[in-house]
């Protein structure tokens, strides 16, 4: 199954925890920090200078998933500009640099490590739990270094001016994004959040206009019910895209400044293949869901309802879409390839210090273009080989995700062996005609298939299929056409 969604795993099943176990030995993952790279992220954290703007006055609050402890974001808005039809968004960044120094242990192992992995209710940091955890972590009640970025929006939701700083901030409330939604919806948010819903929908009928997609991702929780394992979605709060707005609008004002300048880092995306494009439609088909010819996919992904289990599925599917993204450095010349098809715009990742590694350094370009000072050196002789520290950790964060998908659907389909489902054929071999991939509708799941006769598979047609084996030590599933 596509991956990109993280599994919460709410079981004490001994063959999934061994499972998990087999995966991290055999993707090499990191394990704890050395010695040496907690002592240097304690002592950091004793001696850190806050900046001299003090940003306290601001009222921020953070929203995340609930129990987050390492929190990047701190969020304030408020009315603005002509008639108060306007909005000024404050946007605090953890300042992951005011902590690690370049070619420092915590640095080092940061660029070993490349992001945060997730995946089976576990994580593994990228950076050390006393300062993603603590010390860098935007902690309500806590003062703490932050890159201040203030975006104001017109009425429309159009950004307008920008600009980022060093400032000392202190969030004053952490809210979960099951509780924002609750208090939106029976009136008692603060006027924050309600401002959030507002700026979160003009940014999404931006979004629409440019023709953009945000793919409201599932995660999927695996649980232990009747002696056995069920996966199921869980639906994403509406909140949560809102939220979602404002670090892509932070993400596109930070693009601009670094085209505008010349220098930077970017996150891309080519358009999608067009034949990725009808092997979605054949998913579409497998799972129920109307896809009519003539709507494009930007609007048939905005037509997919997150509360239906099918259409979850389908978003999941839709991350194929998102092969190919990349990063494009560049200090004088830009590149050839600058916009993010998905987005539908340029944008860089600046939001998320604590949780990937680039960010710090796009963080740090956007200071000195602000500032009207010269890019620091160290980020300028760390710029040309990021790219491939960043792709190198992306693949392997796919490939986790991905094994624990694979690991858990084969758990889910243990004790159904020799079962029958409905399912449709997603695609075909080109050199065993015999062989291909099937989506199942009842349990949004894909799967290899067979055709027991040695016939060919029918393309895109509807067919019965047998769950053959589900090797949970083997992480595979295996279905015959019936």
């Amino acid at each position: 199954m596509p991956s990109n969604v993280v599994v919460r795993v709410r079981t004490s099943s001994p063959e999934l925890q061994q499972g998990l176990e087999a995966i991290a030995k055999e993707l090499d993952l990191p394990g704890d920090f050395p010695a040496e790279v907690t002592a240097a992220a304690e002592r950091s954290a004793a001696d850190v200078v806050l900046p001299e703007l003090d940003r306290t006055d601001l009222p921020f609050l953070t929203i995340d998933p609930a129990g987050s402890m390492d929190l990047d974001q701190a969020l304030h808005i408020e009315r603005s500009g002509p008639g108060g039809k306007g909005f000024r968004v404050h946007y605090a960044i953890a300042d992951v640099a005011a902590f690690v120094r370049p070619g420092d242990p915590v640095d080092v192992e940061a660029n070993r490590r490349g992001e945060t992995l997730y995946g089976a209710g576990t994580r593994i940091p990228l950076h050390p739990p006393e300062l993603s955890e603590a010390a860098a972590s935007l902690l309500p009640d806590q003062v703490r270094p932050a890159l201040l970025w203030t975006l104001d929006v017109d009425a429309a939701g159009t950004l307008t001016e920008v600009r980022v700083e060093r400032a000392r901030v202190r969030s004053t409330a952490r809210w979960s994004y099951v509780d924002a939604q609750k208090a939106l919806d029976d009136g008692s948010a603060p006027d924050v959040i309600t401002l959030l819903r507002e700026v979160g929908e003009l940014r999404n009928q931006q979004e629409v206009a440019r023709g953009g997609i945000s793919l409201p991702l599932p995660e999927q929780e695996v649980d232990e019910s009747d002696g056995g394992l069920r996966l199921v979605f869980r639906e994403q709060l509406p909140v949560e895209q809102w939220n979602a707005q404002i670090s892509l609008l932070t993400g596109m004002a930070a693009a601009k400044l670094m085209i505008g300048a010349k220098v930077g880092i970017l996150r891309t995306l080519p358009p999608p293949d067009p034949r990725d494009v009808a092997r979605l439609r054949r998913v579409a088909k497998g799972l129920r869901i109307s896809w009519p010819h003539d709507l494009d996919y930007p609007g048939f992904v905005r037509s997919l309802d997150p509360a239906v289990s099918e259409h979850q599925a389908m978003v999941v599917a839709c991350t194929r879409l998102l092969r190919g993204s990349g990063y494009a450095v560049f200090d004088g010349e830009l590149p050839e390839q600058t916009r993010h098809s998905a987005i539908a715009a340029e944008y860089a990742h600046v939001t998320a210090p604590l949780r990937r590694l680039g960010d710090r350094y796009a963080g740090e370009v956007c200071l000195a273009i602000c500032a009207g000072t010269a890019v620091p050196d160290w980020v300028l002789a760390a710029l040309p080989g990021l790219p491939k520290t960043l792709q190198d950790s992306a693949r392997r964060a796919g490939s986790y995700e991905r094994a624990v998908l694979d690991l858990v659907e084969a758990a889910v389909l243990a004790d159904r062996v020799g079962e029958t489902f409905d399912a449709v054929v997603t695609s075909v071999r080109d050199d065993h005609p015999d062989s291909g991939v099937v989506v199942l509708a009842e349990i949004g799941v894909e799967a290899p298939v067979t055709s027991d006769g040695g016939a060919a598979l029918p393309l895109g047609d509807d067919v019965r299929v047998t769950l053959a084996s589900a090797d949970v030590a083997a992480r595979k599933v295996a279905f015959t056409l019936s």
